[in-house]
């Protein structure tokens, strides 16, 4: 049962044009089953928001990504077949801003019911992640002062995010409408506990200072009272100046820093590189841009708890 026909008026569907769902194991990853099924067919852009789609579609909903495990989603290019399919779904669910190619590619797509996460959630700009070097380096400040895109690593963002997809699904097919909303009740009741585990597991710890490869932390580290130290900006691939190296080695000492963490789908050189240079240790604490077999977890929450692990002895939690 294709159900695109049955897409939500243009004023609600504007109202919530965003997000991307996670793999599970039920559920399609090949682009090639992106619609005409007998279920209601989501494209989602990345892994955290096909997850959404999927825990909140259940076996209603047939999902599909544009992002395969392991690949890097901000460098994601669409092949012309990708472009061509995501006018047979019922629905795509994207979060605009952190795939260009993707935006591109759902502005100029017929699919019926377009849900862009970004406008479920506010998004906030987390500044410059290098502080002022002298005059003498210029440096545009496009990247440092986009507004940050990675709102499903704050657990209480990503449920504001559930909630408006699953109105979006109860309304793009209300047949099954009371089954998403018992879907998205219980997602949501897991990420209030996932909230208070972080909130109570960092309260009181020797440093609220943490080193990462790129600046993706930024949201989490605001809700639990963090400080967020990237050596990269919002972009996993960007190469960090001279300065900002000599900067975070000053600031380990100071702060009391003991970990640089990286992340699996990007290159750890730099980032281990820092700390050797610093007599610092390493560790990964994934920004869950997608899962592959080096996940510390099978799904969110798992590496949500894993970070969380990762982050107290870090932080050396009391």
């Amino acid at each position: 049962m294709n159900v695109r026909r049955r897409s939500i008026p243009t004023v609600a569907a504007a109202a919530v044009t965003a997000l991307g769902l996670a793999a599970l194991s039920a559920c399609s990853t090949d682009s090639a089953a992106a619609g005409n099924t007998d279920k209601f067919d989501v494209v989602a852009s990345f892994y955290p928001m096909q997850y959404l789609a999927q825990q909140i579609g259940g076996d209603h909903v047939n999902v599909t990504t544009l992002t395969e495990p392991g690949q890097e989603p901000h460098d994601l290019e669409l092949s012309t077949r990708q472009t061509a399919e995501l006018g047979e779904a019922d629905a795509v669910l994207y979060l605009k801003s952190l795939q260009p190619a993707v935006d591109e590619a759902v502005s100029q797509s017929e699919v019926g019911t377009k849900i862009d996460a970004a406008s479920l959630t506010k998004l906030e700009d987390h500044g410059d992640v290098e502080h002022e070097h002298g005059a003498e380096e210029e440096h545009s400040d496009e990247e440092e002062h986009a507004l940050d895109p990675h709102i499903w690593l704050d657990p209480v963002k990503y449920r504001e995010v559930a909630e408006g997809v699953a109105k979006v699904f109860e309304k793009a097919d209300p047949d099954h409408a009371a089954d998403y909303k018992k879907n998205a009740a219980a997602l949501t009741a897991k990420l209030d506990d996932l909230d208070t585990r972080f909130e109570d597991g960092l309260k009181n710890t020797a440093t609220k200072v943490f080193f990462t490869n790129h600046a993706a932390f930024g949201y989490l580290a605001e809700r639990y009272g963090l400080t967020q130290e990237a050596i990269s900006g919002l972009d996993p691939e960007s190469e960090p100046s001279p300065a900002r190296i000599k900067e975070l080695q000053t600031e380990a000492e100071a702060d009391g820093v003991t970990t640089v963490f990286y992340e699996t789908l990007v290159s750890d050189k730099t980032a281990k590189t820092l700390a050797s240079d610093a007599g610092l240790k390493t560790d990964v604490l994934d920004p869950l841009e997608g899962i592959t077999d080096k996940s510390k977890g099978d799904d969110y929450f798992q590496v949500m708890e894993s970070n969380l692990t990762a982050l107290k002895t870090a932080l050396g939690a009391k």
